[in-house]
């Protein structure tokens, strides 16, 4: 049975709806990555920030009410049309929603504890429940009115491309006739001093694959689909998950788990690596990462053109597997057959298997099939195929 992701909401540093992220994802540009301190005070760092105003969440309860939430109704807008007629032919307990995430409402909570600590006292608007890791997916059943099954998944920097594996099984599995799927995370001083205490962030925008690579940017964002059996512009054809079991924070150098992962997506969507017209690479800008990754893709997916994003969305965490989907969505569906450009400063790492990244302004046609990878904390690896 095939799976078709059908429309797409998207919202990161590249714009706050899918034309203007296609429009400044194909001209490599990014309006929202810029040096800020808003998130390290008196530490400016390079970060993938979204500026736009946000939807108010006001007839929510308190609990709904976050960041976090308002980002993911800003990627709702932009396909509720097509969820309302969704509505219409199929019953609320048969929609069901999946989302990856990792920071929740962790601003709301560090504005609090900050507040509390300087006057002894919690902000009005304040609940301890935004911060609850399933307050996505109880947002969007609130807010659209079903009652189909409803979490969140939440491994990090897989989190949202597991969700779209996941909401694919449900439909597979009998359980939804349609899914909203997808991620979202939000800037939080706990994120970026986190990285940074593990000596893996970046202050100036990241550099994947580089020989002067230093780490990454922290960004945010949200991406959602409408996941389901009817035919749509772009097919969810394969995925591959998998484990290295290796360390907490470092994958395996090896890349024993990421290869198994990709050959698993591969295998499920009965394609070849000759198939693949491109790929979008986890490409974090830290040492150990790129190292794994391009061996992974070196031995598995020679002479295919790919690139990483992060240069112009930042590294959106829990959100990134959902976000860089949708990059492949619109690359997929793009008329005038562009790749996504390498953000990077050209000095390839000699230490690394050279792989063919793309230029800025690269048009080879539009691909029939593309692999988009994502790595995470504790070697939790999964690959996604999208084919056209």
């Amino acid at each position: 049975m095939n799976v078709y992701l059908n429309n797409l909401g998207i919202i990161c540093a590249l714009g706050d709806n899918t034309e203007s992220v296609r429009e400044q994802l194909f001209a490599g540009t990014s309006p929202g990555m810029r040096k800020t301190d808003q998130y390290s005070p008196g530490h400016p760092r390079t970060l993938g920030l979204v500026e736009a105003q946000l939807p108010k969440l006001d007839h929510h309860p308190v609990q709904l009410r976050s960041r976090n939430n308002a980002m993911l109704a800003q990627a709702l807008t932009q396909i509720r049309p097509a969820i309302e007629a969704l509505k219409a032919n199929i019953p609320a307990h048969r929609i069901a929603i999946v989302l990856g995430t990792s920071t929740t409402g962790m601003a709301e909570s560090e504005q609090a504890m900050q507040l509390h600590a300087e006057e002894n006292r919690f902000p009005d608007g304040f609940h301890y429940a935004q911060q609850e890791l399933g307050s996505p997916a109880r947002f969007l059943a609130t807010e659209l009115g079903l009652t189909g099954p409803a979490y969140v998944i939440s491994t990090a920097c897989t989190s949202s491309a597991k969700a779209l594996a996941s909401a694919a099984r449900l439909l597979q599995a009998g359980l939804a006739d349609a899914v909203l799927a997808g991620g979202v995370d939000t800037l939080c001083r706990f994120t970026v001093a986190g990285f940074a205490a593990l000596e893996s962030i970046d202050d100036a925008r990241c550099q994947p694959f580089s020989a002067n690579r230093r780490g990454i940017n922290i960004g945010e964002g949200a991406a959602l689909f409408i996941v389901s059996r009817e035919p749509g512009p772009v097919c969810l054809a394969g995925w591959g998950e998998s484990s290295d079991g290796h360390h907490i924070s470092a994958p395996d150098p090896s890349a024993s788990g990421a290869k198994l992962a990709i050959d698993k997506a591969l295998q499920r969507a009965a394609l070849s690596a000759a198939d693949i017209g491109y790929i979008n690479l986890h490409g974090t800008a830290t040492l150990q990462n790129d190292a794994m990754e391009s061996r992974a893709v070196a031995e598995l997916l020679p002479d295919v053109p790919a690139s990483s994003t992060k240069s112009l969305t930042g590294h959106t965490l829990g959100a990134a597997g959902a976000i860089e989907s949708g990059l492949c969505w619109l690359t997929l569906t793009d008329q005038a057959g562009r790749l996504p450009p390498h953000g990077w400063d050209g000095i390839p790492d000699p230490a690394l298997p050279e792989l063919p990244l793309v230029s800025q302004g690269s048009a080879p046609g539009t691909p029939h099939a593309v692999i988009s990878l994502s790595f995470a904390f504790g070697g939790n690896n999964i690959a996604l195929v999208l084919t056209r």
